[in-house]
């Protein structure tokens, strides 16, 4: 799962330094949505005057793709693994939640562990770092933002099932 995670990083830090490459030349892409088929379409019919911009275009492409076909390969492999898996039927269990698919699923059992762990939904809360800051003196009590000190990774696995599910 951390394996998976780290190939989304990798890829979109691609798509980062293609845009940027061709913004240093000064090619901007005409339509509105980026990384679309039309998108993909637009970038393979890029041409430069000169050798090395050509080169360097194309290996900044290469990457993407490797980077497309590696999370392709880390998913397929989850997918072979999971069902023999002993959390295999809790990964099935969070799938019937709306908004959290199968990657989702995975992530959260892979990062949570045994839910059992947890007495109450408050020390999850906790432990994942989604309950409030508070700063109290006396009667006064103040909360504020989350206290992000919990796991980063099944944080953002549930802020993407909680969009998804919008």
């Amino acid at each position: 799962v951390r394996a998976r995670e780290d190939a989304v990083a990798v890829g979109i830090q691609a798509k980062y330094r293609v845009k940027a490459f061709l913004l240093r030349q000064g090619r901007r892409y005409p339509g509105q949505d980026g990384w679309t088929l039309a998108y993909r379409r637009w970038l393979a019919d890029l041409s430069f005057p000169s050798t090395p911009q050509h080169v360097a275009l194309q290996e900044y492409r290469d990457t993407i793709d490797e980077m497309e076909r590696r999370l392709e390969r880390l998913t397929e492999q989850l997918r072979q693994l999971v069902p023999t898996w002993r959390w295999a039927p809790v990964v099935a269990a969070l799938q019937a939640l709306r908004g959290i698919s199968f990657i989702t699923a995975v992530g959260l059992v892979a990062e949570l562990g045994d839910l059992r762990r947890f007495r109450q939904p408050r020390e999850l809360m906790a432990y994942l770092g989604l309950v409030p800051s508070e700063h109290s003196s006396g009667p006064s009590v103040r909360r504020g933002s989350i206290t992000k000190a919990g796991n980063p990774h099944v944080r953002r696995l549930l802020a993407e099932a909680a969009w998804a599910y919008q």
